[in-house]
């Protein structure tokens, strides 16, 4: 089985941005489905990928955001996109966690339950945290540079674009290749 690992802010949804840095939306009302996500996300699903949402919510655990609210917003971007499932780590970072991004946890986990190889699987983000994990749980990582004023990636992604319809189309393009046997020569 072969998975899109998707970041949720700034991937499918707009992300909130506060001097050149991004943040969740804190509720529905906030909640702005990115352009292009639906088609893009049901282009993925009919070429056969298990699409699974990978998220690190931080503010519940720092008690700035409630759990209920996030839920919320993960049910309505189910109710419009092709998601199978979220992965959601609720840790607020200032304890060590195997969950929370970059470390591989939510995707190591989810490859289990789901028999997904990792080596034929993407993950696409918009930070570095979602890069490094896809690096680190040995999937293709497909970075949305949205020009956030933070650190690159540690590791390099497979391909850097502007959108969430720029990453669909390098992935499709790199397993349509791969169904026919290219060797990458």
């Amino acid at each position: 089985m072969q998975a899109v690992f998707l970041d949720r802010d700034g991937v499918l949804n707009d992300a909130i941005l506060s001097e050149g840095r991004p943040y969740p939306p804190a509720n529905l009302d906030e909640l702005r489905i990115s352009d292009g996500a639906e088609d893009a996300l049901t282009r993925l699903k009919e070429a056969g990928f298990l699409l699974i949402v990978v998220t690190n919510q931080p503010d519940v655990g720092r008690g700035t955001q409630t759990r209920e609210a996030v839920e919320e917003m993960n049910r309505e971007l189910a109710r419009v996109l092709p998601i199978d499932e979220f992965a959601v780590c609720w840790h607020d970072g200032r304890e060590p966690c195997p969950c929370r991004k970059p470390a591989p946890g939510m995707v190591l986990e989810a490859a289990q339950r789901h028999h997904i190889d990792l080596s034929r699987s993407y993950l696409i983000g918009d930070r570095w945290r979602d890069i490094d994990c896809g690096h680190a749980a040995g999937v293709r990582t497909v970075w949305i540079d949205r020009g956030y004023a933070e650190r690159g990636p540690e590791h390099p992604p497979a391909f850097r674009c502007a959108s969430l319809a720029d990453a669909v189309d390098f992935i499709l393009g790199e397993s349509t290749i791969g169904l026919r046997g290219w060797s990458g020569e």
